[in-house]
């Protein structure tokens, strides 16, 4: 999932370059560019890469929120709004979901998924800036991210405005894939993201670009580059324990993490400290 993380404007002609997607690193513009560009394919990959599971990791995610009927939640980097969705159905009518993303085209997704759904206690989806959300401190019971931190070009800085918007007592919670370190699963692991994973985006793109017609832009990042950019990604973000003493540092209390799907899947969660005991 996409989300601003404090770009400036663009240097002119400058593109996105091979080391960039190889080492997992893109500027924020180039972020925002490539969620646009796969939007389309953005679900349908999902539920290829992980066999339908990524609802089931979200509902866990949402199960660390531990919102309820009312409760008020910022899901950001919302993407195409599963996560936000899913967080709605807790919060039901009397509550609020507000999923914030910067790539419009996933919000366009994101919008056309809600308004299939009953109009009470559908989320509402903005655009946002991870990295300076346009909220109040302490305006909602909980945020939440899922697979979207890692394309924060500033972590901590993220993190910090997640817990900022969060009242105290208040939960912060980050889903994001890690990697296994022991084997059967780390083989299994390499062969998924290292292979698989690629060459999905490979067909996807040849697929959307023989359906478009049109050639890509020179320094556009193609539905291969993306897909050849998540698993480096994923690679270069912080494991389990350097993710919690982000969240630590962010100032989040209670700190606790979860693996799931075989340790493949992360879901940090902490609490926003000032609250009455």
């Amino acid at each position: 999932m996409a989300a601003r993380q404090g770009a400036g404007a663009p240097s002119e002609g400058a593109g996105p370059g091979p080391s960039s997607v190889q080492d997992g690193r893109l500027q924020a513009r180039q972020v925002r560019a490539m969620f646009d560009r796969i939007a389309g394919v953005y679900d349908l990959l999902n539920t290829a890469m992980t066999a339908g599971l990524h609802h089931r990791w979200r509902e866990r995610a949402a199960d660390e929120a531990r919102i309820g009927p009312g409760s008020r939640v910022l899901d950001v980097a919302t993407g195409t709004g599963d996560l936000a969705l899913e967080l709605a159905r807790r919060v039901g009518p009397s509550g609020e979901v507000i999923g914030s993303d910067f790539a419009e085209a996933m919000l366009d997704r994101a919008r056309a998924k809600a308004g299939r759904g009953e109009r009470a206690g559908r989320p509402r989806f903005e655009w946002g800036d991870a990295l300076a959300l346009p909220y109040e401190d302490g305006s909602f019971d909980a945020a939440t991210v899922g697979f979207g931190a890692r394309n924060f070009e500033d972590l901590g800085r993220g993190l910090a405005e997640m817990a900022r918007v969060v009242r105290p007592g208040g939960r912060v919670v980050v889903l994001e894939i890690t990697t296994p370190m022991r084997p059967p699963l780390s083989l299994f692991y390499r062969l998924w993201f290292d292979r698989l994973v690629p060459a999905l985006g490979r067909l996807a793109g040849a697929l959307s670009s023989r359906r478009a017609g049109t050639p890509q832009s020179e320094g556009e990042l193609s539905i291969s580059d993306a897909y050849t950019y998540l698993p480096n990604s994923v690679r270069r973000f912080p494991g389990p324990q350097a993710l919690a003493a982000e969240l630590e540092h962010a100032g989040l209390e209670e700190i606790s993490w979860i693996l799931i799907a075989g340790g493949i899947v992360a879901i940090h969660s902490g609490t926003v400290g000032g609250a009455s005991r």
